[in-house]
């Protein structure tokens, strides 16, 4: 048996606490032993391969859908994609504000409704093609086309008649308020002031891409090369379910900070396959807590390169209420008080998460969530009761749908949908059937409105409540639930008309109230804790951060220290000056 698909013994945690790296060709071997030849054969392949050896290796979850900023929405993907192209503004990697990107600098008019982006003179394509504002006016009506189908054109909404033209209302762009001054002078107008806009502005949907590609190769322009990129790296290679290679862009207007030359993005999603390629030194960084074995977390969360920290995101499950019986609200709050929230972070998850209770996660800048429905049984067999199912009868057969992991591995995905299953069989005498889903099938699933209930999980994109809440706006394209309300739509519009903070807040509290209270299309069971794992002693450049934001083009391995009066400087440092 493989070490970590079990409980550890006191002897097992000292060799896991101790275990060092050896040479890969032995690892490979006693690797693929441990977990089966057939499994791993693609893997030893790549252990024989020669090729130059990446600077930097990061696990990084699932394979990814695709690597086009327009259309990803997961988080592994978008770590990618803010590498390969970059925004007019990107993230400070400490605080993970909004600083200048390929813009240099902008002005605000006096009512902050008008924004007028400076381009960088020296703002180059990879191929070593200049970048202009047509680039920009370009790669942004093309994530707000309906053709393009990204489930984040709404980002684009709080630009004057965005939401016209993508509605077909507005026919000509050029009525669409972003308009290209100059080669180097961006003008965007918006419908009204927006507090967020900054942020919005470092957003993988709104990053510049290569027209030039697009045009010529369609939906297959992501196989050129060499692929014109406007970030910080380039991209070498996608081999599926093997890696993603990324080469130092020597183009990139701030090259000179750029700290590695080759970095290996690898697909793994099983916790144990991650941790054995961690401890023997085949990878750097693993991204996520998703890719701790849970019988080890206890003992992993003591040493010092596993790192928590606060993070914006929470675990939830949604309701299709186009599907009888969820159109109706009593049932769907009856789930929510039928769900023991308390009983899965501490059974399950244990690694610092937090049972919640509303959507918005706290620490949010400026925003303090109502309270929402608790646990309480017998308040649950009451709205059941009252919605023709007492006791359970008569209801309706029905799925609980959550993705598998990559690499086969288990997920908690499925230990939190087979405690749900029991909790609602108890509490409500109801039976439902559990449906794991390929990842890539199941966000399809999800979009379309193809499942009953369904697992879910929302990172906040930016420090702001709206980021969460606007969401469940009717016309947004990660509500996935069918639910519209107009006077949540009013709310969430009013709040961000406002430039009174605590006006704003009050307006969203009202709006959440009527998302997690009263309709309950959503039922949030958890608050993420942030977490990661590296040796700070050998890996520096990541800085742990509420969106859990670590651009790349600033890890990179620890240098050598100089010996003593050998004249040779110390290698140079993060520059934290824009």
């Amino acid at each position: 048996m493989d070490l970590l698909t079990s409980a550890p013994s006191r002897r097992q945690k000292s060799k896991i606490e101790n275990q060092k790296p050896r040479g890969l060709g032995a690892w490979c071997l006693r690797f693929l032993w441990g977990l089966g030849f057939g499994v791993w054969s693609l893997f030893a392949i790549g252990c024989l391969q020669r090729s130059p050896p990446a600077d930097i290796v990061i696990i990084n979850g699932n394979e990814p859908e695709s690597l086009d900023p327009a259309i990803v929405t997961g988080i592994s993907e978008m770590r990618i994609t803010k590498t390969l192209f970059e925004g007019l503004l990107r993230l400070d990697p400490k605080t993970a504000q909004p600083i200048p990107g390929l813009a240099e600098r902008w002005v605000i008019s006096t009512d902050g409704k008008v924004y007028t982006f400076y381009l960088r003179t020296n703002a180059a394509w990879s191929t070593g093609q200049p970048i202009t504002t047509e680039d920009v006016v370009y790669s942004w009506l093309r994530a707000l086309s309906p053709a393009t189908a990204g489930d984040y054109a709404g980002q684009l909404f709080y630009i004057k008649n965005a939401e016209d033209f993508y509605n077909g209302k507005i026919k000509d762009p050029s009525q669409v308020g972003i308009h290209a001054l100059d080669a180097h002078t961006l003008r965007v107008e918006l419908n009204q002031p927006l507090a967020f806009f900054l942020d919005l502005c470092t957003f993988s949907t709104l990053t510049v891409v290569p027209r030039q590609v697009i045009e010529k190769h369609g939906e297959r322009w992501l196989n050129e090369r060499p692929l014109p990129c406007s970030g910080s790296y380039e991209l070498v290679s996608w081999r599926l379910n093997d890696k993603v290679r990324l080469r130092k862009n020597p183009r990139y207007w701030d090259v000179a900070n750029v700290k590695s030359e080759l970095i290996d993005i690898l697909p793994i999603g099983s916790p144990n396959s991650a941790l054995n390629l961690y401890e023997t030194g085949v990878a750097d960084i693993v991204w996520d807590k998703d890719l701790v074995p849970v019988e080890l977390l206890d003992v992993l969360m003591k040493r010092p390169d596993f790192h928590t920290y606060n993070y914006l995101g929470t675990y939830f499950y949604r309701f299709n209420v186009t599907r009888k019986p969820f159109d109706d609200p009593r049932v769907r709050k009856a789930f929510a008080r039928a769900t023991d929230k308390e009983r899965i972070t501490r059974k399950l998850t244990r690694g610092g998460e937090k049972p919640a209770f509303h959507f918005v996660p706290d620490g949010v800048a400026h925003y303090q969530s109502p309270d929402g429905l608790p646990f309480d049984p017998q308040q649950a067999r009451k709205l059941i009761a009252e919605a023709g199912f007492p006791g359970g009868k008569g209801f309706p057969r029905f799925q609980y749908a959550f993705f598998s992991a990559a690499s086969g591995g288990a997920k908690m995905q499925g230990k939190i949908a087979v405690e749900l299953q029991q909790m609602w069989r108890d509490e409500l005498g109801i039976e439902i059937e559990l449906r794991q889903i390929e990842r890539k099938v199941f966000y399809s699933s999800q979009s379309h409105l193809d499942y009953d209930l369904s697992a879910s999980s929302w990172i906040g994109d930016y420090n702001d409540a709206n980021t969460f809440l606007d969401m469940y706006l009717s016309t947004s394209g990660n509500n996935r639930t069918g639910w519209k309300n107009a006077r949540y739509d009013d709310l969430i519009y009013q709040a961000n008309m406002q430039t009174d903070l605590v006006r704003r807040a009050e307006l969203f509290r009202q709006a959440e109230t009527i998302l997690i209270v009263e309709e309950a299309p959503i039922v949030p069971i958890y608050f993420y804790a942030g977490f990661n794992y590296f040796d700070p002693a050998k890996i520096e450049g990541i800085y742990q951060n509420i969106l859990d934001e670590h651009p790349l083009q600033y890890i990179q391995k620890v240098k050598k220290q100089p010996l003593a009066n050998s004249g040779l400087a110390a290698g140079p440092t993060l520059n934290t000056e824009y």
